[in-house]
């Protein structure tokens, strides 16, 4: 017989969990019968004393064990997702998803909202009038059989791994969230209870970045990639720079009209060179290696998929999207080259403007945002505007003025701009 104190002390002395340890306290603290504060505990004991891999992958399976898991393996076309640790301006699902989909595979991107400094997916594209988040799964599976959309971006149901969803919210408040056993279990679990047949993983390192390390980056990487391996998910990630914000703009709106210039065609180079690269490993774990996604973004044919699918979902593709009633213009002191756009204090500085939230559940400002006219390695002249900040509350001004201290710098010299892809780590 089990107890909450015999699971907690074996790991506490630093032993490993049997596999009936670990599906017995997962399945009692989802009913109830293992305490918040126990299951803190052990969350503490896991941080101090870590999990191998067979220890943290029957964690993830426990987990995935506690609700429903998807399945997707009858669709005509094979499925692939990606899953991003999160970063500041990293609106890459947006454009992604239709690409992987106007190139023949199937996407079911399951996302989230943002929570803090880094944006959500769905906040992005609840600035669409009209979007639902919520699909149905028989809806779903008809939006990725329908060769015109193939493609779907939605919330994640509650019956999908729901002990991550409540040891989560503990994680959050007793200091735990930054155990990589934890962290990685709690990605994977839900990733691979959305029967998805292969994914790819974009873990950011840097400033923006969860992962300030890129040793901790590749560990949690690795973790991950095992996890998926274990679990039949054929996975791979990719380590992806997150010290300067992606692309040029950070917020909901502002983050959605720079998508659509990708799709178009256009767009800024880091955005689109990550989008490429994503796509290509997304379409290689499915066995498809005959189309070229840079050229499906080229001839508008990831469009017509983005269009499709933001319809199938009750938006209105050609709708202006929300504008904030107040912007401040940041300009450039002196002349130069800029050779640093940091990328926590353009976070700090959209989420106070009002593109975040504080907590679960608050509201979201769709307009609210950071425009970057210049990025690290561009000249810049005194006076040029550098930054535009996008905001329905003028008094936030001044809070995201003071994150933005610092955030910036002209040199006279170009320095070294970072490369978007740092690593690709496979088993």
């Amino acid at each position: 017989m089990h107890s909450a104190v015999s699971v907690i002390t074996t790991k506490r002395d630093g032993g490993e969990l049997g596999d009936d340890q670990i599906d017995w306290v997962v399945d009692a603290f989802t009913r109830g019968e293992v305490a918040d504060y126990q299951m803190s505990a052990l969350a503490m004991a896991i941080l101090c004393r870590g999990m191998n891999r067979r220890e943290i992958a029957r964690w993830t399976r426990a987990m995935i064990e506690s609700g429903r898991r998807m399945d997707f393996t009858d669709l005509p076309r094979p499925t692939v997702d990606k899953h991003s640790t999160g970063g500041v301006g990293d609106k890459i699902t947006l454009p992604l998803a239709p690409l992987v989909a106007a190139c023949g595979a199937a996407v079911p991107q399951l996302s989230g909202r943002g929570l803090g400094h880094t944006g959500g997916t769905l906040d992005k594209l609840e600035s669409i009038p009209g979007w639902k988040a919520d699909v149905s799964v028989p809806r779903m599976r008809e939006m990725l059989a329908d060769p015109a959309i193939g493609a779907v971006i939605c919330a994640a149901g509650a019956d999908l791994a729901p002990a991550d969803k409540r040891l989560y919210a503990l994680r959050d408040v007793t200091g735990t969230v930054e155990s990589i056993p934890l962290i990685a279990s709690s990605i994977m679990s839900k990733k691979i209870a959305e029967g998805t047949a292969a994914l790819v993983l974009d873990v950011k390192v840097g400033a923006g970045a969860f992962m300030k390390d890129i040793d901790d980056a590749r560990e949690l990487a690795r973790t991950m990639v095992e996890l998926g391996t274990d679990a039949g998910v054929r996975t791979v990630a990719l380590l992806t720079g997150m010290d300067t914000p992606l692309g040029r703009t950070a917020g909901n709106a502002l983050e959605v009209a720079e998508s659509v210039e990708v799709l178009a065609g256009g767009g800024p180079a880091d955005v689109v060179e990550l989008t490429v690269a994503l796509a290509g490993e997304m379409l290689a774990q499915v066995g498809i290696h005959d189309v070229d996604p840079a050229a499906a973004l080229a001839d508008g044919r990831a469009m017509d998929h983005w269009r499709a699918m933001i319809a199938a979902q009750g938006g209105d593709p050609d709708a202006p999207l929300p504008r904030a009633k107040h912007v401040e213009v940041v300009k450039a002191e002196q002349s130069g080259t800029l050779t640093r756009l940091d990328a926590m204090g353009v976070g700090l500085a959209a989420w106070r403007l009002g593109a975040g939230r504080a907590k679960q559940g608050d509201p979201v400002q769709f307009g609210a945002g950071v425009e970057m006219h210049a990025k690290p390695g561009d000249s810049v002249t005194a006076g040029q505007p550098l930054l535009t900040l996008h905001t329905n509350t003028p008094e936030a001004i001044p809070a995201a003025l003071e994150a933005l201290r610092g955030a910036y710098v002209i040199g006279a010299e170009s320095g070294v701009v970072a490369p978007v892809v740092l690593e690709r780590i496979a088993l």
